[in-house]
């Protein structure tokens, strides 16, 4: 058996970027994951959800947090540009846009069956009722 994970809200966020749980999820107010239970619950406009990667699940895990205890986004570290290469690489890339592009090929519009409405295959006979189309 196959067990798969189910799409949901969680599947939109992006991981380790702080989003409003307000803007992601309705619903009463809860607790910051790290304030504990004896905390107060929280409005949903003052939690941050954030998601998480984990091992065991390939989806991730999201968590809420207050806004003491929301974790950082990650920074955007941008890798030094090489500009010989880059130059070679756009001259490479000049020379093959010069060539003469093909023309499209028209798609052949398959035949459909006038009682199932799909598509019959190259056989001519429809696989759902049998029935034979020229």
């Amino acid at each position: 058996m196959k067990i798969t994970a189910t799409s949901d809200w969680r599947d939109a966020l992006s991981y380790d970027v702080p989003v409003l749980v307000a803007d992601v999820v309705p619903g009463d107010p809860t607790r910051c994951a790290l304030c504990g239970l004896d905390a107060v619950p929280l409005e949903r406009t003052a939690l941050w959800a954030v998601k998480h990667r984990n091992p065991k699940n390939h989806a991730g895990i999201v968590r809420f947090y207050c806004l003491a205890h929301r974790p950082e986004p990650p920074r955007q570290v941008e890798p030094p540009a090489a500009p010989a290469r880059a130059a070679r690489a756009s001259r490479a890339a000049g020379a093959r846009a010069r060539t003469t592009p093909r023309a499209p090929v028209a798609e052949k519009a398959a035949p459909v069956c006038p009682t199932c409405f799909v598509e019959v295959p190259a056989t001519g006979v429809c696989g759902m009722c049998g029935e034979r189309i020229a």
